[in-house]
């Protein structure tokens, strides 16, 4: 897979190319929502002393000419990533095809393979790839905002550590991760089965199609038992993780701001930088949990990665 793209004399180009490209646009993304932070302190601290409509108009002037590139450019990235993503799809069905015409053995599910799992690792590539991507950067531009704005927020345990609010953010979604991988560890294996047994129940349905003396209502009815029991499989397990992962999200929500509560009640801190700490201390936060915030996809894309190994390494 990352040989038909990475190593290749057509695709060369556009592979790493359009990595760098992905890259600087990632990385200018990430600068304006860094510009943002430090707007929203500025900003809440005119809301809170409310004695200069001037400063006002002037703050929300501002932000305006930091959101309308932070659009313009969110698109763009958008859009090169799908062209990105599907460029690599492309790379991997022409490396296929002529594989699997010159293979003289049947491999199970192959147009699944070469058809659906190839649309899904590139849809994959778009939206998870693509936030990891973010989410790596975000980390490199917040971590040091967040460890300064550490300094003016007073934790009783954490009195005398630097970057308290830093290590919290990273304990947490350590904490989350474990249990993530816990509660849903059977996912990918579930997956799995689950496109296995579509592409079984797929493949009897088109070969009926084409010739109705080979359609057989017992054994579909059969097939569609076995995925029906599956799917059900599938469900309880996906409702276990989003029970999780929703009382997680919820909870990070609040917990900076609890934090927070004795140094803004005490009058050590603004209402700005109650702002821009939570905004500073979400996005850390929510980089270092990509992974729970994303479960379910990642277990889709490993799954169909699963599949597509499995193929290459038949038809090679």
């Amino acid at each position: 897979m990352l040989k038909s793209f990475f190593f290749t004399e057509k695709y060369r180009l556009w592979a790493w190319g359009g990595f760098v490209v992905l890259l600087v646009l990632t990385w200018t993304q990430v600068y304006i929502t860094v510009l943002i932070n430090s707007w929203y302190g500025e900003f809440y601290n005119i809301l809170q002393q409310a004695n200069d409509i001037e400063a006002f108009w002037q703050s929300m002037t501002k932000f305006t000419y930091i959101a309308i590139p932070f659009i313009f450019i969110a698109m763009f990235n958008l859009f090169f990533a799908q062209h990105y993503a599907f460029k690599w799809r492309e790379a991997i069905t022409y490396y296929y095809l002529p594989l699997w015409e010159k293979y003289p053995n049947n491999v199970e599910g192959s147009s699944q393979r070469i058809q659906e799992d190839t649309y899904q690792f590139a849809q994959s590539l778009e939206s998870i790839g693509l936030g990891l991507f973010q989410a790596l950067m975000t980390l490199i531009a917040f971590i040091p905002i967040l460890w300064q704005l550490s300094k003016s927020v007073t934790i009783p345990i954490l009195a005398n550590i630097d970057g308290s609010l830093v290590y919290i953010a990273f304990l947490t979604s350590i904490g989350g991760m474990t249990i993530s991988y816990f509660v849903g560890i059977k996912l990918p294996h579930i997956e799995y089965d689950n496109q296995k047994i579509e592409a079984s129940y797929r493949k009897q349905l088109v070969y009926s199609e084409d010739d109705k003396n080979y359609a057989s209502a017992n054994s579909l009815f059969e097939l569609f038992t076995g995925l029906k029991l599956n799917y059900y499989k599938k469900f309880r397990h996906y409702s276990y993780f989003s029970l999780w992962s929703n009382s997680y999200q919820q909870i990070m929500v609040v917990l900076p701001y609890l934090i927070m509560a004795p140094s803004l009640f005490g009058g050590l801190i603004t209402l700005g930088i109650v702002s821009q700490t939570g905004n500073a201390f979400s996005k850390v936060n929510e980089s270092f949990s990509y992974l729970i915030n994303r479960w379910t996809d990642i277990t889709k894309f490993l799954s169909v990665l699963k599949r597509l190994k499995e193929f290459e390494e038949n038809i090679k």
